[in-house]
This record gives C-alpha cells, sequence and structure tokens, in this order.
C-alpha cells in the first residue's frame, strides 16, 4: 500500500498544531466516513481542528452545540405539503439538510431526548427518518466525562455519552493538553498570526484524500488476512483483560487498521497499536481504561497477526482450559527452555485460580520429571501446586462432603454442590481441589472445573498409558497422602471429615 506524497505533519501547514503523531488517525477516519469522536479537556483545540478540516476539504459543515440547539434548529419548521401529501421542513442556512459534514459539539452536555435524535444521525445518516444523502461526515467533540469522585478538574454537566450511542463512533482521539505539547506545538498555538482566516492548503489533502479513498475501496474486496487476524485477536485480548468490543466495532476497527494503513504507507505495529488505543468507546462514557490491559492486547495481536514465535506463548498465557494447556506443554515443536519461560511467566499470575489449578494438576507429574521443563519452572509450579496437595494444615467441619456442610464451614456448600452430579474416577483428586478452593477463593465459581479437572486427570492418564516406562498420570486415592478423605460412602466417621490445604 502507498500513499500519496503529503507534508508532514500536515496539520500545521492549515493552522491546526497538536495532533501530528494523530494525523493518521484522523484521516483514516476521513478516509473511512465513519463517525469520529474528539475528546479531550477545554481549549484544546478539539472544535477548531474539526471545523478547520472541512475548510481545508472545502465542505457545507454545520456545527452545532448539543447543549443549546434545539431540534428544529437542525431540521427547519415543519408544515405540511398539501400537493405531496407530506410533512416538509422550511430550511434556513443552519438547517442540516444538504450539509456534507457535521460537527455536534459538547455532545455530552445533550439532553436525553436530542441525544437519542442524534442516535439516528451519527449512526444512520438519516434525521426524522429521512435520510441526508450529501452527508459525508459526522463528528462529534466533548469534554471528560465527570468521575464519580469528582475533582477540580471535573466538567460539571459533561455526562456519560449513551454506550450505544457511543458504539457507533469508530475512533476516540485524545486531544493533548499544554503539558503534553512539544515546543513547536506550543510556539504555533500561541502565535494568533491567521486567527480568524479561512483554512487552505491548496487541495493537498484533498488530493491525498481522493487518492486514499480510491485504495481503501479496492483494497475492501480483498482485506489484507493480518488486519483481520490482528483485530479478531486483540478483542478476545481485551475481553480476558475486562474490556468488551461489540461484534460491530470489530468490523469498524478492520476498517480503521486499513485506513490508517493506507495513510501511514505501511502495516505496522505503531499503527495498529494507535488504531486501536482509539478504538475504545468505554472512553465516552466515563470508563477509566487503563492502558495496560490495551497494551497486551495488541502486543498478543501483533504476534498473532505477523505469525511470530511469540504467539504461542500468548495463546498458552491466555488459554484457560487445562487439557489444552497440557497438550501445549506436550508439543514437541516447543523446546524446553521455550516452555518453561511461558510456564514460569504463566505462573507469575498467582492470584489466578485457573493457574492454580493448573499448578495442581501438573505438581506431581513434573516433579516426576514427565514433562520437558527446567528446574527452574519445574519449582515454581510445584511451589503454587503443592500447598493445594499439602496435609500439613487442616481444616474441620461437621459433615461430610455428600451432605450440606455445617455452619462451621458455610462457603463449603459450594463445593459440595459442584462436586455432587459428578461419579468419575477422579472424585478424590477433584474434591481435594475443591476443598482448597472454597477455603482460599469462597467468591470463585467451582462449577466449570469439576469437568475441567476430570478432563485434565484423564488425559494425563491417557498420556502415561502411552509412554512406556513413565507414569504420568497422579497417584491414586489409596496411595498417596495428598488427597482429601473419600466420599464413596466409606467413611468411619459420617459425621467428622477432615480437608487439607
Amino acid at each position: 500500500m502507498t500513499s500519496l506524497t503529503l507534508q508532514q505533519p500536515h496539520l500545521p501547514h492549515c493552522g491546526v498544531y497538536g495532533f501530528d503523531d494523530l494525523e493518521p488517525l484522523i484521516f483514516a477516519a476521513l478516509i473511512t466516513e465513519d463517525p469520529l469522536m474528539l475528546l479531550g479537556p477545554s481549549g484544546t483545540g478539539k472544535t477548531y481542528l474539526l471545523n478547520t478540516l472541512s475548510e481545508v476539504l472545502g465542505l457545507e459543515h454545520r456545527h452545532y452545540n448539543a447543549s443549546l440547539v434545539a431540534f428544529d434548529d437542525l431540521v427547519g419548521f415543519p408544515f405540511p405539503d398539501q400537493d405531496k401529501g407530506s410533512v416538509e421542513f422550511l430550511q434556513t442556512p443552519a438547517t442540516i439538510w444538504g450539509a456534507e459534514s457535521v460537527l455536534i459539539d459538547e455532545i455530552s452536555r445533550c439532553k436525553p431526548e436530542h441525544q437519542n435524535r442524534l442516535f439516528a444521525l451519527i449512526h444512520e445518516r438519516r434525521i426524522q427518518g429521512l435520510p441526508l444523502t450529501g452527508l459525508k461526515y459526522r463528528w462529534a467533540a466533548m469534554n471528560p466525562p465527570a468521575a464519580d469522585n469528582q475533582s477540580d478538574e471535573d466538567y460539571v454537566g459533561s455526562e456519560p455519552l449513551d454506550p450505544a450511542l457511543a458504539d457507533r463512533f469508530a475512533l476516540f482521539i485524545e486531544a493533548k493538553d499544554w503539558k503534553a505539547l512539544d515546543e513547536t506545538a506550543r510556539a504555533g498555538i500561541a502565535n494568533p498570526a491567521g486567527e480568524g482566516q479561512i483554512a487552505n492548503d491548496h487541495g493537498a489533502l484533498t488530493g491525498a484524500l481522493t487518492t486514499w479513498q480510491r485504495a481503501f475501496q479496492q483494497a475492501l474486496t480483498d482485506v489484507p488476512q493480518e488486519l483481520m487476524v490482528y483485530a479478531q485477536a486483540a478483542t478476545d485480548a481485551l475481553l480476558e483483560g475486562g474490556i468488551r468490543l461489540s461484534p460491530r466495532r470489530v468490523r469498524l476497527l478492520v476498517r480503521s487498521l486499513l485506513a490508517a494503513t493506507i495513510v501511514s504507507g505501511e502495516w505496522s505495529a505503531t499503527v495498529a497499536h494507535r488504531v486501536l488505543a482509539a478504538s475504545i468507546p468505554q472512553v465516552a462514557w466515563g470508563v477509566q481504561i487503563e492502558t495496560t490491559p490495551i497494551q497486551a492486547a495488541h502486543e498478543i495481536a501483533w504476534a498473532e497477526a505477523m505469525e511470530l514465535p511469540e504467539r504461542w506463548v500468548f495463546r498458552f498465557l491466555h488459554e484457560k482450559d487445562l487439557c489444552k494447556q497440557l497438550r501445549w506443554l506436550d508439543e514437541a515443536e516447543h523446546n524446553q527452555a521455550f516452555k518453561s519461560q511461558a510456564m514460569i511467566q504463566l505462573m507469575s499470575q498467582v492470584d489466578k485460580l485457573s493457574v492454580q489449578a493448573l499448578a495442581y494438576v501438573l505438581t506431581p507429574t513434573v516433579m516426576a520429571g514427565a514433562f520437558d521443563l527446567d528446574a527452574e519452572a519445574r519449582e515454581t509450579i510445584a511451589k503454587i501446586g503443592s500447598p493445594i496437595l499439602d496435609v500439613d494444615e487442616t481444616h474441620h467441619y461437621t459433615a461430610p462432603m455428600s451432605h450440606q456442610p455445617a455452619q462451621g464451614a458455610p462457603q463449603l456448600a459450594k463445593g459440595v454442590q459442584a462436586l455432587s452430579h459428578y461419579h468419575g474416577p477422579y472424585k478424590p483428586q477433584i474434591k481435594q481441589f475443591l476443598i482448597w478452593a472454597t477455603l482460599h477463593r469462597p467468591k470463585a465459581d467451582l462449577n466449570p472445573w469439576v469437568e475441567q479437572l476430570d478432563q485434565a486427570f484423564a488425559w494425563l492418564a491417557q498420556r502415561g498409558a502411552a509412554q512406556s516406562g513413565v507414569s504420568t498420570a497422579l497417584p491414586p486415592p489409596e496411595a498417596t497422602s495428598h488427597r482429601a478423605d473419600s466420599d464413596s460412602g466409606s467413611d468411619s466417621d459420617p459425621h467428622q471429615e477432615r480437608a487439607h490445604a
């Protein structure tokens, strides 16, 4: 993909400063014609940027302040047309009919009833059910929504945007405040020369945009696979990190990635990361988004898209199915050092129940040398798994696992319920983990772990049987002290049972 030569950065030549590194995102939104949102403190040039773009591109532009505008200001005064048998609107220079670009300023201060009406405008290019055939660009600007714990920097009246409306915007570009600007941008902003003049770049951006859009339309018929893989992998990884992107947004993400790549002239990790970070709609509805999960999602998605060796580690680190993790450790294509480092990295997430479950399943087998892991990895696994198998600390309760626990340990009720329908061969081992989990992770959902542990133990047993001379299955319950007493009906004392943790 090649881009038309354009002065870099270009916006300063149009009188706009402070957006140099954001140009690929801004121009990508011009290419796709998908809705664009600018966020930032007051006075950071959000409105100035968008109004300048309309001047440079020679667009029929409308600028509305959402906190003040009445809906009739957009559509005009309605009157019945008896000849046509319909309702027409008296148009003025301020009405939206005929506009090519629309800026809804202060959209977060919009009245709820107007916000609902703007939904069709942003999403469908329609108003009052009528199509706006000439409308290309739908832009909006807002201050950051006020936080729950308000401070002096909060903007009173700037409310979180409705999530459904926010999700219609493709990109969310955050304007920089003074402290984040470099010296060149500060000098350009401070200089009053040219204030009030119509911005004019002599058609440079218009020409570039025509070329970019032609390339974009051609690329849409055969989107590069790496962009598709990146968007899907990033969405999965963000979801693991607690950030949900809607299916619609995944498509918008691919469009923005494609357009930004065309503007930049290459598909790069920097371009992908910037687009992903600007595609999180939660920022518009008042949710504080940390950079760490976005960075992690980008690294995972980039490794997948570019088929880097690290992708196998990322897959392993984010896999929650015990059997799939075990199979990964058993694959011959990964060497000992590669698998050992992946396991050590995974075990660093020691507070996750999925990590604790894997360590519990693996501890006896890795200590017996059943998997090709180095000494450091084996020690790291055993450090987490051994306490779950340990018999030094005991907890007593006054009912067997086959009955409702007494008041002394009510959290064990979840373990009883989770195990009540299981009648497989690994009940003692599974019960041991459930007892430990109910005592140490009382809020965890234990039901999924019964099936997962059963499948993991069965896989280990099959693997052990297939490998001559090496037994990789956990020792049978009667041959080890690393277990909870069986509840198979042969309890010597039905009112006293010991759980080991």
